[in-house]
């Protein structure tokens, strides 16, 4: 029995029909973009496995500082407790983080930060004495996880509706734009003082379709949220680290955000680890003598020295000016691309890219997640080498940054072709 049908025996994979799936693919190993499966046959992994994986497969240099971390320390409670991974992790990451934030909470995937984000800031005005404003604000078509606080606050959509009964109410507004920039501000304006937090994906809303949106518009929006005294809290678990071209997407902004939510590439990829960091402001509000005031939040594996480690070493690579001008090499070609795309007979719409993104949408009935097209190109894609796995009809790629110039022309070689399938097909 090989990997596959023992995996079909005992696993239950997550975004995946049950019914008639077809079996997984079985990769035994990953080297720098590629995916190497049991059989021998390689992928080259242009959505960097869900977004996460910033530096390559396997990784000899993030590898080794985990091993000799696992020699010395592997896990530690951390209340009553610290350790050097973690606080030396803090001290590297506020600095470069966009605004004046001051504090970091650990927790372990990108849902959790978005949770911790949310109890974070509901609890600051509890704690101020304020406790009318407990609703958030946030956009339509968002998506910040699926733990149920994340869920409430992202769109109601496929991802959601089973649980749409249980959601806590949320004032959602569009992302903006130059014809209803006034009347979001104005909703804002009228609710504001009900409003404890508005939180947003920054420039890009990645489940619900790697849509993409005006920096200076968005900055008008926090300006008006701030105003009126409502936390700003900024999801970069997909946007940090270089992904939209600057360090965070944040820093296209003038306002910056009193949270920041990470996770996904902060450990390259490698293990999970979550950030929630924020204001001394919003930290102060802790910070008191009346013991019911407490944080009342944690994980096992809050702060783990195996994922803090990871999230050096990763940030050491992104230091390197080697690696600097891949992110702005990717960036170029993928702009290039996206010109040669523009001008074939391809039936796409909607085509964009910001930093080492791109996206568009096949031109093929609903735009939705179910919409069935996106297996049919992902079998068309995995056929040819090549990992895409679009979200419905909206065909995007992200690929690690140590992608060669050969390893890229392939992928942009493979999505013309299937485009050029797909028309003959139609």
């Amino acid at each position: 029995m090989n990997l596959a049908e023992r995996d079909q025996r005992v696993i239950w994979h997550p975004f995946t029909q049950q019914k008639n799936s077809l079996p997984p693919i079985p990769i035994v190993k990953g080297q720098g973009s590629l995916l190497i499966a049991e059989d021998g046959s390689s992928y080259i992994d242009a959505i960097s496995s869900w977004w996460v994986n910033l530096h390559g497969h396997a990784h000899p240099y993030i590898a080794e500082k985990i091993y000799q971390q696992a020699l010395q320390l592997e896990q530690v409670i951390f209340a009553g407790f610290t350790h050097e991974p973690a606080v030396q992790l803090a001290e590297r990451l506020l600095p470069v983080l966009p605004g004046s934030i001051a504090r970091v909470f650990f927790s372990d995937n990108g849902s959790t930060s978005t949770e911790v984000a949310l109890k974070m800031a509901i609890q600051y005005w509890w704690n101020n004495d304020q406790p009318q404003r407990k609703k958030i604000l946030a956009f339509t078509n968002s998506y910040h996880g699926d733990t149920f606080g994340a869920m409430s606050v992202s769109d109601r959509s496929v991802f959601t509706l089973a649980f749409h009964d249980h959601l806590f109410e949320v004032i959602f507004i569009d992302t903006p734009t130059q014809e209803n920039i006034k009347e979001l501000k104005n909703r804002i304006d009228s609710h504001s003082h009900e409003i404890a937090a508005f939180i947003y994906e920054p420039l890009i809303q990645g489940a619900g379709g790697i849509k993409m949106y005006d920096p200076l518009l968005l900055n008008e929006l926090l300006y008006s949220a701030k105003n009126n005294g409502i936390i700003c809290i900024a999801d970069e678990v997909m946007t940090g680290f270089y992904r939209t071209g600057q360090f965070f997407a944040s820093e296209y902004m003038d306002q910056k955000p009193d949270i920041i939510c990470l996770s996904k590439g902060l450990t390259g990829g490698t293990m999970a680890l979550g950030i929630t960091a924020c204001t001394n402001a919003i930290y102060q509000a802790y910070v008191t003598e009346d013991k019911y005031k407490t944080f009342f939040h944690g994980h096992s594996f809050t702060a783990n020295p195996l994922a803090c480690t990871a999230a050096l070493a990763s940030l050491d690579l992104l230091e390197k000016e080697l690696c600097i001008e891949q992110i702005k090499w990717i960036t170029r070609e993928n702009e290039n691309f996206a010109l040669k795309l523009h001008s074939g007979e391809f039936k796409i719409k909607n085509l964009r890219t910001l930093g080492t993104i791109l996206a568009f949408e096949l031109d093929n009935g609903k735009d939705e997640y179910l919409n069935t097209i996106s297996t049919v190109f992902t079998h068309k894609a995995i056929a040819k080498g090549i990992y895409l796995r679009p979200l419905g009809n909206t065909v995007y790629l992200m690929p690690p940054y140590c992608i060669t110039l050969e390893e890229l022309s392939k992928i942009y070689t493979c999505i013309e072709t299937i485009l050029g399938e797909l028309l003959t097909e139609c």
